[in-house]
Parts: C-alpha cells; sequence; structure tokens
C-alpha cells in the first residue's frame, strides 16, 4: 500500500464532481441519514455480502463521529463510500470519497476496521503536499487502534518492535511508536501532531519541540525499550 499523500493525489485525479467515481454511477445509490451524518453507499459488486454491507455502514456510523469530534469537528457531515470491482488494492481515501476494493471485502469480510482507517483519513483532511506519507498512515492505524470495533475480529493488532523495523515504514509500525510515545515520552503528542499537520505546518523541529527529543533519537529510545522489554520476558 503506497502512503496516502501520494494515494490520495492519484485518487482525487478519479474523482468526479457530485458523489461518483469517474466511470462509474450507481442509477440509485443508497443514502443514509444518522446524527446530523449522511453516507453515500455505491457498490459495482452485486455479490458483496449484505452482512458486511450492512457492517460497513454502522461501523461508518459509530466511528466517524467519534472521530470527528475528536480530531476534526470542521471535517466533511457527507462521505461516499464506493465499492469498485477493479480496484486492486485495499481502499484509499480522497477528500470525502473512500474507494474499496470488492475482491478484499470478499476475501477479508471480517476486517470492518479498515472503514475506520479511512474515514480517519476523511477526518484528518491534510493538505498533501506538506505531510509525511508514514506519519499520516501511523495516525490513521493507531486510531484504528484506539477506537475500531473489532480488530481482535479480524485479528489486527499492533505488531512488537522487531529488528529491521523502521517509522518510515508507517502505518502499524508507526503507528506502535506513535502508541510509546503518547505513554512514555508525552502524552496528547498525536493529537499535536496531527493539529500541525491539518493545519500544514508540521516541521521536523517539532519532535524536539514536543518531546525535548528529535525523531530519530525518539525511534532509538523507543527500539533499545523494546528491546529491553523483549530480554526480560
Amino acid at each position: 500500500m503506497v502512503s496516502f499523500c501520494n494515494k490520495l493525489k492519484g485518487f482525487l485525479a478519479g474523482v468526479c464532481l457530485g458523489a461518483s467515481i469517474c466511470g462509474f454511477s450507481q442509477e440509485h445509490p443508497d443514502v443514509y441519514h444518522r446524527n446530523g451524518f449522511t453516507l453515500i453507499f455505491e457498490s459495482e459488486d452485486s455479490t458483496l455480502d449484505v452482512k458486511v454491507k450492512d457492517r460497513m455502514i454502522e461501523t461508518f456510523f459509530q466511528v466517524y463521529a467519534v472521530l470527528t469530534a475528536q480530531y476534526n469537528p470542521l471535517a466533511e457531515r457527507q462521505v461516499n463510500f464506493h465499492v469498485d470491482t477493479a480496484y486492486t488494492g485495499v481502499a484509499e481515501a480522497g477528500g470525502s470519497h473512500v474507494r474499496f476494493s470488492s475482491r478484499w471485502l470478499h476475501a477479508y469480510p471480517e476486517d470492518i476496521d479498515v472503514v475506520t482507517h479511512e474515514v480517519m483519513h476523511v477526518a484528518q483532511a491534510y493538505p498533501w503536499e506538506r505531510c509525511p506519507g508514514w506519519l499520516t498512515e501511523g495516525i490513521a492505524d493507531y486510531a484504528r487502534y484506539k477506537f475500531g470495533v473489532d480488530n481482535s475480529g479480524a485479528g489486527w493488532s499492533l505488531p512488537p518492535y522487531r529488528i529491521g523495523q523502521h517509522y518510515m515504514q508507517g502505518y502499524r509500525v508507526a503507528a506502535r511508536f506513535l502508541v510509546w510515545m503518547e505513554e512514555r515520552i508525552q502524552p496528547g503528542i498525536v493529537y499535536t501532531l496531527h493539529r500541525k499537520l491539518q493545519m500544514g505546518i508540521f516541521q521536523d523541529a517539532l519532535w524536539q519541540e514536543q518531546t525535548g527529543y528529535t525523531l530519530d533519537e525518539l525511534w532509538d529510545r523507543y527500539t533499545g525499550e523494546a528491546a529491553e522489554m523483549s530480554v526480560q520476558r
């Protein structure tokens, strides 16, 4: 999977005005309203399990309200889901549009918190030209870790540190690094990073300003503590 900042550029190029994806427009998309939010659900896949669809809808309404309240009260109130039979990735978000691979949903119907990860991207609303992709994806997986509705059911968790990992890998590796920072270094650091990214004023110097350490020094501390913990176990 490519970083959110890069995939956003490509995805936005394929998003038409309105609620449709270029090349596809469901004649009568399903529209759901709840508690001030609207979900427009379009699918090319007539064989999509209705239980999976229902869980996607419920997960959206359950987590998006929480994510927007905590991370972006001004986020889009209307979001579009598009189940794409030709898309070969897993899922991607651009603006208020989220595209899901029908192949993934068939193969891994229990991975419902792919919705949580992607709608966090909608709530993030970072200016793509000024955000580190690894951190954007790390924060999205941090949100999945904190607010996911059934990570255990999908067998999803944050991996323990192993030699060879690096924060630049983003996603779960970066998310666990962020959890460590929240617990051991600076409570609230994730929200601070998020807001700086959202405002387009994130700079590398922020790490030292907020924690007293550079990013690489933080990583060295993290890997050192992880190594000590693994020895003690």
